[in-house]
């Protein structure tokens, strides 16, 4: 509920806003859509099969299921990386040399982004890798415990960690500690600091929240990581069903802290969340800030 209700407000903020939207926000977006595609395509089967204390469906949606998982969780990762890139060159470069990361620029990126997620994907369903069930029986993912005696699945694995993990976790620390670092001289030069300039304060929040973004992403899925592949070379049964349960739960958590963190962060969408009017019946009226004194923010119930 959380994932779909904060990501949906960020499109239609989105979409309101769509004619001022800068170039970088457009991954904004997709990282939304990611989020919310997840909860929407994968959500309600693991919560029906969690009610029936059994995975539903047989093995179509078991590989319907891990299909989607894999495509939106590298299509999260591959995003956040780009975000990271993005940030590292628009803050090292001239405001000339920014502004020629243009839109049509980011829309290939995106969609360049979706077909390397969609080919990693695949590749199980043709033959390298495998999709199977999760220990605890009411959930499906790439099927960790069959990699330790194959070398099909071994090769798979070691090459999805390197380019879908690995290689874009450490592109993203590497270029918001290269952020950090010219943020950092940037502000040495500027002894007194109510000379800081609004573009370089503005700058410092944006990365900032660029970085919870990615550290709130990378916190949840470590855990899973972590038990995935201590059941690769051990047997699956030497973790306890709760102990596989928790990380997976966790992990997918990670699809609704995003909105909380632009609530927080951006006065933007404050204030065009303040102006959405909710279609399940709420409405926050909002008055003029020179009427706040005799009209306070009222809240009503229409249904």
């Amino acid at each position: 509920i959380l994932t779909i209700l904060g990501n949906s407000a960020v499109l239609a903020t989105a979409v309101k806003r769509s004619s001022l939207l800068k170039s970088p926000e457009l991954l904004t977006v997709n990282l939304a859509v990611a989020d919310i595609g997840m909860a929407i395509s994968m959500y309600p089967l693991a919560i029906a099969s969690a009610w029936n204390h059994a995975w539903l469906g047989g093995d179509a949606s078991c590989m319907y299921y891990a299909l989607m998982g894999f495509l939106f969780g590298v299509c999260s990762m591959m995003t956040l990386c780009a975000m990271a890139v993005i940030r590292f060159l628009v803050t090292n470069s001239s405001k000339c040399n920014s502004n020629k990361i243009t839109k049509n620029t980011v829309r290939v990126l995106i969609t360049s982004i979706w077909l390397y997620s969609l080919l990693w994907a695949i590749l199980p369903l043709v033959g390298w890798g495998y999709y199977g069930p999760e220990p605890f029986g009411i959930s499906c993912t790439i099927a960790w415990s069959k990699f330790h005696n194959s070398s099909n699945g071994f090769s798979f694995i070691l090459s999805m960690f390197l380019l879908c993990t690995v290689l874009p976790a450490l592109t993203i620390v590497a270029c918001y500690l290269g952020i950090a670092w010219k943020i950092h001289k940037a502000y040495q030069e500027i002894q007194n600091i109510d000379r800081i300039p609004n573009a370089a304060k503005l700058e410092k929040k944006l990365t900032l929240m660029a970085v919870l973004i990615s550290v709130g992403f990378l916190s949840s899925w470590t855990p899973y990581a972590a038990a995935s592949f201590w059941s690769i070379f051990n047997s699956s049964d030497s973790l306890q069903p709760i102990v596989t349960l928790l990380p997976c739960l966790f992990a997918k958590s990670s699809t609704a802290y995003n909105p909380f963190i632009y609530f927080i962060f951006s006065k933007t969408f404050r204030r065009e969340i303040k102006q959405l009017q909710c279609c399940c019946g709420w409405r926050v009226h909002f008055f003029s800030t020179d009427n706040s004194a005799e009209n306070p923010v009222s809240m009503m119930w229409s249904g």
